[in-house]
């Protein structure tokens, strides 16, 4: 496998539940990190959403290796975003044998 060109500064963010005061909780997003990404698109669709549509677009972002538990490695329900654009993660796995590379499998939802 060749070097991926991890050439998009993304912001590696986790959620994090915060009470609301009535006995629920808010979502809210922390920042764990900075990483350098290759993002690679995959065919997008239209899904309906609560009140509008939503465009859905997969992607695979590749990012460098981080061993599980670190906080800079990327986990399923984190997000990455890159300005205004946020990738939701779905799915890590490692993208070589060494484990030098991570792939995240993500999905960027935009109102369509």
């Amino acid at each position: 496998m060749s070097a991926p060109r991890l050439d998009r500064r993304m912001v590696l963010e986790g959620p994090t539940r915060a009470a609301d005061g009535a006995g629920g909780f808010a979502l809210t997003w922390s920042v764990r990190g900075v990483v350098w990404a290759a993002l690679k698109p995959g065919a997008g669709r239209e899904a309906a959403g609560e009140e509008v549509l939503i465009a859905q677009t997969p992607y695979r972002i590749m990012v460098r290796g981080a061993p599980v538990g670190s906080q800079a490695r990327p986990k399923p329900e984190d997000r990455l975003r890159d300005g205004n654009r946020v990738f939701t993660i779905l799915a890590v796995t490692e993208a070589d044998p060494r484990g030098q590379y991570l792939t995240c499998f993500a999905r960027e939802e935009v109102p369509a």
